[in-house]
């Protein structure tokens, strides 16, 4: 049995929340569970020099952890002078994943900046940013396309993530964080809503996995992200 009493192939209770930041362009508070992340998108006139004259936008995202997202206080990282490395890692997956379903020439020569805020960590904050990014992404573009800033809604499809593992010899979905500390398995798929693999990530802890067992990791992860697309789709209807 696992720790939250979940089926090995059961979400945890998810919620997204559009609309939370009143300035922003897009927002979405997405929860798994226990896990909170408030996701904004923000638009930006110009785009990175390096794309200047391209006729094309890009879509970048910076991720932070608060200081009580956790059990203990955490120190803000701006007070060291540069983000960890798993945070610069985290923030460009987010930009990665939302990238692969958006037509960044549909933008014009403009920049959208998604922040992911860990408000409440529980495991899994990751694959909540993502999928959270996307509904507030989605937003700032109807937004656009309300003030004529662009004729099309750029997003060609649905993108989520969720985390999958082996925790005490069974392949479960969405690891909370008791789940996550003890697997023996640790991976995270980024999947989009035609079911293309965007990124996968997988790790070890203990033993190596197997073929099969990596498989069963992979059906779990396109049926959970699935029932997200379906969830993502409902919020931004």
């Amino acid at each position: 049995m696992r720790p939250s009493q979940r089926a090995p192939d059961e979400l945890r209770p998810v919620s997204l929340e559009r609309g939370v930041a009143r300035y922003a362009e897009g927002s979405c508070l997405v929860s798994f569970g226990n896990t909170k992340v408030l996701c904004t998108a923000s638009l930006e006139e110009k785009g990175p020099p390096w794309l200047r004259g391209s006729g094309k936008g890009w879509i970048t995202a910076e991720y932070a952890m608060l200081p009580r997202a956790t059990h203990e206080r955490t120190r803000r990282e701006v007070t060291a002078g540069r983000p960890s490395g798993r945070t610069q890692e985290i923030q460009r997956l987010i930009g990665r994943s939302l990238r692969a379903v958006v037509n960044l020439p549909a933008i014009g020569e403009r920049q959208i900046v998604i922040d992911c805020d860990v408000i409440q960590a529980d495991g899994g904050t990751r694959t909540a940013s993502i999928t959270g990014a996307w509904v507030a992404l989605h937003d700032c573009f109807t937004w656009m396309q309300s003030r004529s800033i662009i004729s099309i809604n750029p997003l060609r499809e649905p993108v989520a993530a969720i985390s999958c593992g082996i925790y005490q010899g069974t392949p479960v979905l969405d690891l909370d964080y008791a789940e996550d500390s003890a697997a023996e398995t640790d991976a995270n798929f980024v999947i989009t809503g035609s079911g293309g693999l965007v990124e996968v990530q997988g790790t070890a802890e203990g033993k190596p996995f197997s073929e099969e067992e990596f498989f069963s990791l992979l059906r779990l992860a396109k049926a959970g992200v699935a029932q997200l697309v379906e969830l993502q789709r409902k919020a931004v209807a």
